[in-house]
């Protein structure tokens, strides 16, 4: 006897039927690409609001020149203050996940995307003030003078998640020893 053609897809061995994979097989690649790629917003909007970019924060017209010295500090401040709510919102999304299995792996390619975001979202904001700032005068324009800021993406993404998932560990209830006949 031949099956009708609906039970024939149901039938068939598939390539998702290790209860010990489960989707993992087909998203494992989004924790490290996601944080890469949201870089690129991360990136513009450093420049949007930094001084010397756009400037949106303060507006003060001292602080839009990017060849000033009093805004190198507020723009790097800008940049690692964005890194860093980056890595806590990742560090959450991961915390959501902690009872599933391959929580390392995740939080491995986690802290790898925020690695690259940070550095993509750097470039980017470089390039957006080449493209659409003011051009420089033969001083350093806008810049990053503090590149460990760009550690503070991965960082916080390990550091609050091992902290989320001590508190929940903290949180469990010591299993009851076995009663003795």
């Amino acid at each position: 006897m031949t099956k009708p053609t609906s039970n024939l897809l149901d039938s068939g061995p598939t390539r998702d039927t290790d209860p010990d994979m489960g989707t993992r097989a087909r998203t494992w690649w989004l924790w490290l690409a996601v944080p890469a790629a949201s870089g690129i917003g991360l990136g513009l909007a450093w420049w949007l609001l930094a001084p010397g970019g756009l400037n949106v924060i303060s507006g003060k017209p001292a602080l839009a020149d990017p060849a000033a010295s009093a805004g190198r500090l507020p723009r790097d401040l800008v940049l690692a203050a964005l890194l860093l709510l980056s890595g806590c919102f990742t560090a959450v999304l991961l915390d959501s996940k902690v009872r599933k299995p391959g929580h390392g792996i995740r939080t491995f390619l986690a802290v790898l995307g925020g690695a690259a975001g940070a550095l993509v979202a750097w470039q980017t904001g470089l390039l957006a003030a080449q493209w659409w700032g003011p051009a420089a005068n033969g001083s350093e324009g806008f810049t990053l003078r503090a590149a460990t800021a760009l550690l503070l993406w991965p960082g916080s993404t390990a550091l609050v998640t091992f902290l989320l998932t001590l508190f929940s560990l903290m949180g469990k209830q010591p299993e009851a020893p076995p009663l003795a006949p």
